[in-house]
């Protein structure tokens, strides 16, 4: 039997408007991640910082797009978003985590920004 912690992508497809990258596993299980969740919850060192007290709370990203999706060995991928942001590795573990855990990590994302008194909308 499989460990159902592992899961290996069967398809990886950025939506025409760029704003939705759909990952199916060959766990059966298939996620439609929103770019501004990719974008917000990114696994770089400038979201996440180098300890759980650096992490960072990105707002004004509500609009962001996706602008490339790369593959990095045979283990993630690199995502370009039109903000320019592209240092993040999104392994497939983590993009798996993000599809399962998404709403749960996306809504403690907006507690913090309202704590902070930020939002999602960008600045205009």
């Amino acid at each position: 039997m499989s460990d159902v912690n592992k899961a290996w992508p069967t398809e990886i497809r950025l939506a025409k408007d760029r704003r939705t990258l759909t990952v199916a596993f060959d766990s059966g299980e298939t996620f439609d991640l929103p770019a501004e969740r990719l974008r917000v919850l990114s696994p770089s060192a400038e979201v996440q910082g180098h300890s759980p007290e650096q992490r960072q709370t990105v707002p004004g990203k509500r609009n962001v797009e996706v602008l490339q999706v790369e593959p990095v060995g045979n283990y993630a991928v690199r995502l370009t978003f039109d903000d320019m942001h592209n240092t993040g590795i999104f392994s497939w573990d983590y993009l798996l985590k993000l599809g399962r855990e998404g709403d749960s990590l996306f809504a403690e994302y907006e507690s913090e920004l309202e704590a902070k008194g930020l939002s999602r909308d960008p600045v205009t």
